[in-house]
């Protein structure tokens, strides 16, 4: 009779190890069958709005998720990185901004030229998912779009750059299904216009940047067009001719001093690219003939601390950040 009970008790160990086996099956069936179903629910490629060769709008078919990415343009550069991405960059333009360093010191990663010169070779050899560019490079994007779909992104000075910044942002995260990232990474920025909008307020100014020891003033229709635009100063450098946002118009000092304006914000263009032996902004600047405005003697001529973020990578989310810090420092 023990030996009976014995055998139950074995018999019923094995039926309930059997059950167990096969619960544990079944679940780690249904774990892989959702992943699986998840994976299979993520696109191959998505369909975004970039810019093509001509500067036009159009709709441009990407890889959903991309892996490998090579880098031609800083503002893009700085979207992926707030975004988290950074890590799919295996090959990257250089650059002088201290807060993308890391991309071009990276030794894994290529080195792919300049922003304005692109070499194809080290593109090509880098097998990237997709290339990001910016305007200095529209020319190479057919040669470039041999290699990967080109991504061709820009700021809109008639939308202006927050708008901007907001679009593109967007339009890169959507490319990894980071849409609700995007959002919360621009969430305070239109308060902080504001702030400065309010500031700025029946104040007039002249912007423009320094470059080879002249100034040259900008209107509202390129660089640094969010402090006339978005931030509302008036800026009575926009009647210089033609347009100005490539680099400005030269105007002469006594062109500064006929309009007399409440503030002058200065760009070092000179500081922004390296330039050997270049004189500084403020020594440009600070003539005789400037330190006779009521800028100067108010303590009202803006040096921009960033030159560089406000050159090359205006259209970046920590680009903006950073343009704003310079502005909110030097008037609020």
């Amino acid at each position: 009779m023990r030996h009976m009970k014995k055998f139950f008790a074995l018999a019923i160990a094995v039926v309930m190890a059997i059950s167990l086996a096969a619960c544990s099956s079944s679940t780690s069936g249904s774990s892989e069958t959702t992943t699986d179903s998840a994976q299979s629910s993520q696109p191959e490629t998505v369909t975004i709005k970039s810019l093509n060769a001509n500067g036009e709008e159009v709709d441009l078919e990407v890889p959903y998720n991309p892996q490998r990415i090579a880098i031609l343009d800083m503002a893009s550069l700085d979207i992926l990185d707030a975004l988290g991405v950074g890590d799919r960059v295996v090959g990257s333009a250089t650059t002088s901004l201290d807060y993308l360093q890391s991309y071009v010191t990276n030794t894994e990663a290529a080195n792919l030229g300049t922003i304005k010169e692109a070499d194809m070779e080290a593109v090509m050899a880098c097998e990237p998912d997709v290339i990001f560019i910016g305007g200095r490079l529209s020319a190479s994007y057919d040669a470039l779009s041999e290699i990967a779909p080109v991504v061709y992104l820009a700021t809109d000075s008639e939308a202006g750059v927050v708008e901007s910044v907001k679009k593109n942002a967007n339009t890169v995260a959507a490319m990894f299904g980071l849409e609700d990232k995007a959002e919360s990474l621009m969430a305070d920025f239109d308060s902080r216009i504001q702030t400065l909008a309010d500031f700025a307020k029946d104040k007039t100014a002249i912007v423009g940047l320094c470059t080879s020891g002249s100034f040259n003033v900008l209107g509202n229709d390129g660089r640094c067009s969010i402090i006339g635009r978005e931030i509302g100063f008036d800026n009575v450098g926009v009647d210089a001719q033609n347009q100005t946002s490539t680099h400005g118009n030269e105007a002469s000092f006594e062109y500064i001093v006929e309009k007399n304006p409440d503030y002058i914000f200065v760009m070092d263009r000179d500081a922004a690219i390296g330039t050997d032996g270049a004189k500084l902004a403020q020594e440009i600047m600070e003539n005789e003939l400037v330190m006779g405005t009521d800028a100067y003697k108010n303590g009202h001529i803006v040096y921009l601390a960033h030159p560089a973020v406000w050159y090359t990578a205006e259209g970046g989310i920590t680009a903006l950040d950073l343009m704003l810090q310079d502005l909110e420092t030097a008037l609020l």
